[in-house]
């Protein structure tokens, strides 16, 4: 359950918040060296001002493939290139933009959900077959029962108080 949290922590990292952030360009991957490699291994990725990205690459022959991801990434990102480092400006977000960023939010913190009732499900199974083969009594599964009932709700809670945190986040002016 704790899994799903930290997950949906790293998803909401990715997401867009008009403030600069190396984890944005996370999900980048560049052709490179005859193959799809992440963007980390062919390149430094650091946030010098709240509203810019600088991309270092470290081989010259990749820069024209690293600014291609970038812009080929869907994140409505435009690179620019300077020598071997790429500057990546972060435009402010608009009202319409806000709202479909939420939404994905949204999407990902009930994905975030669905995975703890899914271990929250195979919990009250291993329970309930401990107690047909005898090894756990009435008392004990009803117990057992609260306990992972009680986690499951803690960590919807701790989801929906992502959630809750990254919208404000998303429509902060």
């Amino acid at each position: 359950m704790s899994g799903a949290v930290e997950t949906l922590r790293k998803e909401f990292a990715g997401l867009r918040t008009g403030r600069a952030s190396a984890s944005l360009l996370e999900p980048v991957s560049v052709d490179a060296y005859g193959s799809t490699v992440p963007l980390h291994q062919v390149a430094n990725v650091s946030v010098p001002e709240p509203r810019l990205i600088t991309v270092s690459v470290w081989d010259r022959a990749t820069v024209k493939a690293v600014e291609k991801a970038i812009r080929e990434a869907g994140l409505g990102l435009n690179p620019q290139t300077e020598g071997q480092t790429i500057r990546v400006p972060v435009p402010e977000l608009n009202q319409e933009r806000r709202k479909e960023l939420s939404k994905v939010a949204a999407k990902y913190a009930e994905h975030a959900r669905v995975a703890v009732r899914n271990v929250r499900r195979d919990g009250m199974d291993m329970l309930k077959k401990q107690q047909k083969d005898g090894d756990l009594s009435e008392d004990e599964l009803k117990v057992w029962s609260d306990k992972v009932q009680g986690m499951t709700d803690a960590h919807i809670k701790k989801i929906d108080e992502a959630l809750a945190a990254k919208e404000k986040e998303i429509m902060q002016v």
